[in-house]
C-alpha cells in the first residue's frame, strides 16, 4: 500500500514563516563570525561511501541511511560533516597552505533518534574546522569562535561550554585493562552519570575505595578545582597528561576573563571515535539537549590519507532555533566587517587578547599559530 502524500516520514519536517526566518538569521550570524576569523566555505557531498563515516564515527555510523550503489559499493546519506571535510583537507586541499580554515552549513541524516529529546532524523549542522595547528592556540581559536556566535546572537549570559579531554577516560580504561565491550559499557555509564553501576563495574578491576572515588569524580563539573580533585584520584600517566593539557587551556581562559562561560566536566565523554584530546559540548538555557559539540581529531586525518592536527565544532541549528523562537523579539547584533588584522605573537595570551578586541571592533582577524607558542 502506498504512503499518503499528505504526510511526511517521522522525524522530518518543513520550516516556514518566522521559524525559517530565525534559522536564516542564525546562519547569517554564524557565517559572519566565520568570515571574521578568516574561514572559507566548503560543501561536502550529501551521499558518500559508508566506510568514510565508519572510519570516524565508529559504531554510531550504523545509524545512517545506507544503500547499495550500482557497482555494489555501500553508500550512505551523510550522518556527519566532519569526516567529509577532513578527507577533502588531506586530499583535494592537501597542497593548500596551513593553517587551513573551513566552515559549512549542511544537513545530516540519521535513521533513528538518538534519544526522546533528539527526535529529528534530518538535522542541520553549522560548523568549522581548523587543520594544521596543534596545541592550545588552535583550541582557543575554536572555542572563541563558538562563544562569539552565541554572543552575537544575544545569548552571552545563557550558554556554557564544557571541556574535557578524551585521554582522561582512555588512560583510565588502559590502566584497568578493559576490553572493547567493557570500555563501551564504562563509557555509557560515565556519559549517563550512572555512578552506582559505574562504581560496580570499576570495582571488578580496582579497589572499592578507588572505584567509589572515580565514580564520584565523573559526577563533578565546575571550574579549575575539578582538575585538582581529579589528580587526587587519577594516577596513570596518560590521564594525567590529559589533565595537564586541560589545565593549560584553562589558564588561558582564566587570563582572558572568560571563566564564566566555560566549565570542566570529566563526566562528559564523547561517543565519537575520532576525538583524540580536547573535546567539548555547548549547552544553552532553554534547550533540552546540547546545542553544539566539538574537539580535536588528529587521528582521523591519518586514516584518510595524511596525519595532521585538526580541530573543529558543530552547532545544531534546529535546537538553537527552538531556543531563539522561545525568546521572541530577541535579535542578534549587527556585525559589519572591516579591514583584516593579522594577529601574531609569541605569547598565546597576548594573541587572543588582541584577536578578541579586534573582533569586537568589527575587524576580520587572521591568527598565525605557527608563530604562537603554548
Amino acid at each position: 500500500m502506498s504512503d499518503p502524500l499528505s504526510g511526511i516520514p517521522s522525524g522530518l519536517r518543513y520550516f516556514f514563516g518566522r521559524e525559517a526566518q530565525v534559522r536564516r538569521t542564525i546562519e547569517d550570524t554564524a557565517l559572519a563570525v566565520f568570515a571574521g576569523w578568516s574561514y572559507e566555505e566548503i560543501t561536502t557531498p550529501t551521499i558518500d561511501y559508508y566506510s568514510l563515516f565508519e572510519q570516524g564515527m565508529g559504531s554510531e555510523a550504523s545509524n545512517s541511511f545506507r544503500f547499495m550503489d550500482g557497482d555494489g559499493k555501500l553508500l550512505a546519506l551523510r550522518p556527519d560533516v566532519t569526516s567529509g571535510v577532513a578527507r577533502a583537507a588531506v586530499t583535494l586541499l592537501n597542497r593548500r597552505e596551513r593553517p587551513l580554515r573551513l566552515w559549512y552549513v549542511a544537513p545530516v541524516f540519521r535513521q533513528h533518534a538518538k534519544s526522546q529529546a533528539e527526535f529529528r532524523r534530518e538535522l542541520t549542522q553549522i560548523g568549522c574546522e581548523l587543520f594544521g595547528v596543534s596545541g592550545g592556540p588552535a583550541e582557543l581559536e575554536i572555542l572563541l569562535i563558538a562563544g562569539e556566535i552565541f554572543d552575537r546572537l544575544g545569548l552571552r549570559d545563557d550558554f556554557v561550554i564544557t571541556l574535557n579531554d578524551v585521554e582522561v577516560f582512555n588512560g583510565v580504561v588502559e590502566n584497568l585493562k578493559l576490553d572493547s565491550t567493557q570500555r563501551a559499557a564504562m563509557r555509557e555509564l560515565v556519559d549517563s552519570r550512572n555512578a552506582t553501576d559505574l562504581e560496580r563495574l570499576v570495582s571488578q578491576f580496582a579497589s572499592v575505595e578507588e572505584s567509589r572515588r572515580f565514580a564520584d569524580l565523573t559526577q563533578l563539573s565546575g571550574k579549575g578545582d575539578v582538575l585538582d580533585a581529579a589528580r587526587q584520584v587519577i594516577m596513570n600517566e596518560r590521564s594525567r597528561a590529559a589533565l595537564d593539557r586541560l589545565e593549560r587551556v584553562w589558564e588561558i581562559i582564566t587570563s582572558l576573563n572568560l571563566t564564566d562561560r566555560f566549565e570542566i566536566d570529566l563526566g562528559d565523554v564523547s561517543t565519537l571515535d575520532y576525538y583524540t584530546a580536547l573535546n567539548f559540548k555547548i549547552y544553552l538555557k532553554g534547550a533540552g539537549v546540547r546545542v553544539g559539540s566539538g574537539g580535536r581529531y588528529d587521528h582521523l586525518t591519518a586514516k584518510l590519507g595524511k596525519a595532521e592536527p585538526a580541530i573543529g565544532f558543530v552547532i545544531d541549528l534546529d535546537a538553537l532555533t527552538d531556543v531563539m523562537l522561545a525568546r521572541d523579539g530577541q535579535e542578534p547584533e549587527a556585525q559589519a566587517e572591516a579591514t583584516m588584522l593579522r594577529v601574531t605573537s609569541n605569547d598565546s595570551l597576548t594573541t587572543f587578547q588582541e584577536a578578541i578586541a579586534a573582533r569586537w571592533r568589527g575587524e576580520r582577524v587572521l591568527i598565525s599559530p605557527q608563530e604562537v607558542k603554548r
